[in-house]
């Protein structure tokens, strides 16, 4: 067998899934998209290992053993990615990544005429909340 046939069905996995993970939007088919890359990567190392053992006598099979390394990397990767994926799901309620903003950021704050915010004109009362979280506690505390 020539060494044509796997590099052509590994770039043809490839391409397929850098096209899934740059056109979709859910977090877990881009997930699924990253796995068939790596087993496109996965391909190509055993298609090479076999193509470069014809010619030695002796071989360590170097490229299979990255491959079973490449794919026990594979699994942790999937294993803490869908774990982050329904985590953010379950506090959020959608696993669609245009929706989803960076966990680290709180709720934006409503400026509405500029008042009470850094350099503006202090407001009416000095103790207003400016924010929509000092908002609902002051309201539950009341």
């Amino acid at each position: 067998m020539h060494l044509a046939y796997p590099v052509v069905l590994s770039a043809l996995l490839f391409c397929t899934g850098l096209y899934g993970v740059l056109a979709r939007r859910n977090a877990i088919l881009v997930l699924m998209s990253v796995e068939l890359m790596l087993n496109a990567v996965n391909l190509n190392l055993v298609a090479f290992d076999v193509w470069l053992s014809r010619t030695a006598e002796e071989t360590l099979h170097s490229g299979q053993a990255l491959a079973l390394f490449t794919i026990a990397i594979a699994a942790a990767e999937i294993g803490i990615g869908l774990a982050i994926v329904l985590a953010v799901h379950r506090n959020r309620g959608t696993a669609n990544i245009d929706k989803l903003r960076d966990t680290a950021e709180g709720p934006a704050p409503d400026d509405t005429g500029g008042s009470g915010g850094p350099g503006g004109a202090a407001s009416d009362s000095d103790d207003a909340p400016t924010t929509r979280a000092a908002a609902t506690k002051a309201e539950a505390s009341a």
